[in-house]
């Protein structure tokens, strides 16, 4: 297999069929792009994972892919400095057939003690991949329910308005506070993204150790693959 030929409701409701169907099956790490030159060419709809460093992206990946150890996680921050491309295994080969969906891990952003070229080569690569990829249909905004947004998380948010991408906020980590305050943290997030042009007004609640609210993001991947 190769990238060139695989690339040319609530928390309770289940996944559609189309989404049991994708998610159901093995996954494959297909390229990682540390530039641009290396981006594979467009192909089947791709859904990107954004976050701070250590946001728990990985393990959200892993889990809601049903593979431990497909997106790498670290407990050093800011470890993944490449746009990962996963794809459903089975293909390309001899009959060239698209994937229905191709999920892209995005490097962590917001660790402090990154170097300022190590910032900047993130900000190109990134904001370089989103203003210029017709088949990126919505990015995953991951904030950790234990912080909120954080004032890097609202520079990303801009970046994202400014290269006109649908984003929509997932939060992680939500089994790590109270279960009342899950919902209080869903109305003050929503509130602090209506200014955001780009901002998709449902937000999504998590818990890659739990398992909680994977079906519904499932079932909003599959939309977008649909």
């Amino acid at each position: 297999m190769t990238m060139d030929q695989d690339m040319t409701d609530d928390a309770n409701t289940p996944p559609p069929p189309a989404a049991a169907h994708f998610f159901g099956q093995p996954w494959v790490f297909v390229r990682g792009v540390p530039a641009m030159k290396f981006l594979p060419p467009e192909g089947p709809p791709e859904i990107a994972f954004a976050g701070r460093s250590n946001v728990g992206k990985s393990s959200l990946i892993n889990a809601l892919l049903a593979q431990k150890g497909l997106a790498r996680t670290s407990n050093t921050p800011g470890r993944t400095q490449e746009l990962n491309f996963f794809v459903p295994d089975g293909y390309g080969g001899e009959t060239a057939e698209l994937p229905p969906i191709a999920v892209v891990d995005m490097p962590g952003y917001g660790y402090a003690k990154a170097p300022k070229d190590h910032v900047d080569a993130w900000t190109k690569l990134v904001f370089s991949y989103l203003r210029g990829r017709a088949s990126l249909k919505r990015v995953f905004l991951l904030i950790d329910a234990r912080h909120g947004i954080k004032k890097n998380d609202e520079e990303v948010m801009g970046l994202l308005d400014k290269a006109a991408v649908s984003y929509q906020i997932v939060l992680t980590k939500t089994d790590k506070i109270k279960a009342t305050g899950v919902p209080k943290l869903i109305e003050a997030t929503a509130l602090g993204i209506k200014r955001h042009p780009a901002a998709f007004p449902r937000i999504l609640s998590t818990s890659s150790e739990k398992g909680v609210g994977l079906d519904e993001l499932k079932a909003e991947i599959a939309a977008l693959a649909e």
